[in-house]
């Protein structure tokens, strides 16, 4: 196996954690594949991979040296594209992750938008709640909402979410509106565990003050949080865009409002080498379009 065949074999079993993925891939044995990264490690003098019976990981100097192949391997097809003259439009596969409700409302959309104006481009789109690893996963946008930790990779802004607390009329005529974040112990509390970091609801820019959630209601849905406090079930923290329809409904009501802590940046994550990309910079541009002037919160 060539050193240029071997990179990009190393770079998807990285990708897929498996040889016989990568193998079927490159269209290789996977005896080949597993043949052609061991020939690349004794050349290097390094092991790339951690092999068990079970699953492929990479090594920290795997993982270091994966993110190098791929601006490498990109480059490379990027200049092939454009000599062939196929850089003008989207094709070929665009791999995408979003939060899983933020992805089914909205990005969804733009998906299928691409897909209807490029017929020779594909996408998978993943909708996890989780945060991905993009140079390891082979990402090539994410949609990340929250402040981002510094990082490598570059960000497009596209709109900003609001932690909210929401109840019900009905609920609310029962028990009552809280006045202060002191009267929520007095309340039923639904309580999305992604938004309950250490089991505490804070407010403000200064997270003062901050209350010990007791929860009548645990979940790790955000779907079901937001279902509940719409059925009266109590006050339940969500991200705005999660609910917005629901209070223009009169569904829902907003609570504490000027308590809330600061926004969040709902942001587009991607490595520096691939904005240049048809796929991703036609995206990214999709993306900003649908949001400029939407009501996320």
């Amino acid at each position: 196996m060539d050193r240029l065949t071997a990179l990009r074999t190393f770079v998807l079993v990285a990708e897929h954690h498996s040889f016989v993925e990568a193998a079927r891939r490159m269209r290789v044995s996977p005896t080949a594949a597993s043949r052609g990264i061991a020939e690349l490690e004794r050349s290097l003098g390094v092991m790339l991979l951690r092999r068990t019976t079970r699953a492929v990981s990479l090594t920290p100097e795997g993982a270091a040296y994966v993110e190098r192949c791929r601006r490498v391997l990109d480059d490379l097809d990027d200049a092939d594209r454009s000599l062939r003259g196929e850089d003008q439009s989207p094709r070929g596969t665009l791999i995408v992750t979003a939060p899983s409700v933020f992805g089914q409302m909205h990005i969804l959309p733009i998906v299928t938008g691409l897909m209807r104006e490029h017929a020779a481009l594909t996408v998978r789109l993943t909708l996890s709640d989780r945060v991905v690893r993009l140079v390891e996963e082979g990402i090539d946008v994410a949609v990340r909402i929250a402040d981002l930790s510094d990082s490598a990779l570059h960000a497009a802004r596209l709109a900003e979410v609001r932690r909210v607390l929401v109840a019900s009329p009905d609920y609310l005529e029962r028990r009552g509106e809280p006045r202060q974040v002191a009267d929520l112990h007095g309340h039923d509390l639904i309580v999305f565990e992604r938004l309950a970091p250490n089991g505490e609801w804070r407010f403000t820019a200064e997270g003062r003050p901050a209350i010990r959630c007791e929860p009548r209601l645990l979940t790790d849905s955000v779907e079901a949080s937001v279902a509940a406090a719409v059925a009266g079930a109590g006050i339940a923290r969500a991200l705005s865009y999660q609910v917005v329809d629901h209070v223009r409904a009169g569904r829902l009501r907003y609570l504490l409002e000027a308590l809330e802590p600061p926004a969040w940046p709902v942001n587009l994550l991607f490595q520096a080498n691939r904005r240049r990309t048809a796929n991703v910079s036609a995206f990214i541009a999709a993306a900003q379009g649908y949001c400029r002037g939407r009501l996320f919160a």
